[in-house]
């Protein structure tokens, strides 16, 4: 099995170092780590460090550096238009994608998403992504925790969708497979996912004017929390990252 991760605001060059706070805690008395063990340590922007537990206190460790590395991101980056959904739908898809690798997550509030972010519910809500994501960061030992953006307008969405190398739109109407649909080299690849109602005819519209190609997967219809997943793992197959 391979060390646990815990994320640090900075990876210290090389010897000594007290993981504290929240996950010195998590560390020290939820695994219940002991002297001898190796750990992972990363501070969510490319940095790792591979560290031997010196000492345990409580709610601390201290810690030995034993290596140090720079993970760089890949390209393209992976960016997913999640439209909004309701309960903890729009959480499962967050965790999982993180998971598989994606690089950014927008939450959309399309017309025909059932719950809206709005002032102090929409920062909880934003919040909650965003603690989500850093969970599976460390699960799936990435170097990179993925931004999780403010939620955006169609508006907002149709502008970035102009400027991405590739722009794909998850439409079960679609005739062209994911699998078979160019991909640039760099720059972004971004996939829209519509909320549980779907996205709206005039949304596909614009988008698809602004340059998006819708696309499908199969003859199944996924729901809002898997479709993303899904796409992100036909896209890592096909850039060779699986």
């Amino acid at each position: 099995m391979s060390a646990a991760l815990f994320l640090v605001g900075a990876v210290p060059p090389s010897g000594r170092f007290t993981l504290d706070g929240d996950e010195g805690h998590h560390a020290a008395t939820v695994v219940r780590m002991r002297p001898g063990e190796v750990l992972l340590l990363g501070d969510g922007r490319g940095t790792l460090a591979e560290a031997k537990v010196v000492e345990v206190g409580r709610g601390t460790l201290e810690v030995e550096l034993t290596r140090r590395w720079f993970d760089g991101l890949l390209a393209p980056r992976l960016v997913v238009v999640q439209g909004i959904a309701k309960g903890e739908r729009g959480e499962f898809a967050v965790q999982a994608m993180t998971e598989v690798g994606v690089d950014e997550i927008v939450p959309w509030a399309a017309a025909r998403s059932i719950v809206r972010w709005r002032e102090e519910r929409g920062d909880r809500s934003r919040q909650r992504w965003i603690d989500t994501a850093r969970e599976a960061t460390k699960q799936a030992r990435r170097a990179w925790l993925p931004l999780i953006q403010q939620a955006q307008t169609t508006e907002a969405v149709t502008s970035r969708l102009g400027t991405a190398g590739a722009a794909l739109i998850m439409d079960e109407d679609a005739r062209i497979p994911l699998s078979t649909v160019p991909l640039p080299s760099t720059g972004e690849v971004i996939v829209v996912v519509g909320p549980e109602g779907g996205i709206a005819p005039d949304e596909l519209r614009s988008f698809v004017a602004a340059g998006a190609t819708p696309v499908r997967l199969g003859r199944t219809i996924l729901r809002t929390s898997t479709a993303g997943v899904a796409a992100l793992a036909v896209l890592n197959a096909r850039l060779g990252r699986w």
